[in-house]
């Protein structure tokens, strides 16, 4: 079995996007949920801004008591960008989060 769902949210005044998705596949005994996310922000600076370098932050974690495992990833970052006489940071945040867990026995 698998299941999807996917959004898509659109903010022209806010200038915001956010897309995910998410899926969750049962087979083979383990139940798999693959979420991703990405966020995107445009704000207009003043001035040129020294970006930051993008931050990451990633997680693993294993429980072998109660067959389960989770792995999680997160990027922010800003860019800067020069356009139509503007200065621009786009801010973004991307980030994927999978959970594999063992599907009961009555399940398989």
């Amino acid at each position: 079995m698998r299941d999807l769902v996917f959004k898509n949210l659109t903010s022209p005044q806010k200038n915001r996007k956010i897309l995910s998705a998410c899926e969750i596949i049962d087979g083979q005994g383990t139940r798999s949920i693959i979420r991703r996310h990405f966020v995107c922000i445009v704000r207009q600076v003043t001035q040129a801004q020294v970006p930051e370098p993008a931050r990451v932050h990633i997680l693993r974690e294993r429980n072998t008591l109660d067959h389960r495992e989770r792995f999680t990833c997160r990027i922010k970052g800003v860019v800067n960008v020069a356009a139509y006489n503007r200065l621009f940071a786009i801010l973004y945040m991307h980030s994927l989060n999978i959970s594999l867990e063992a599907l009961p026995a009555a399940c398989v």
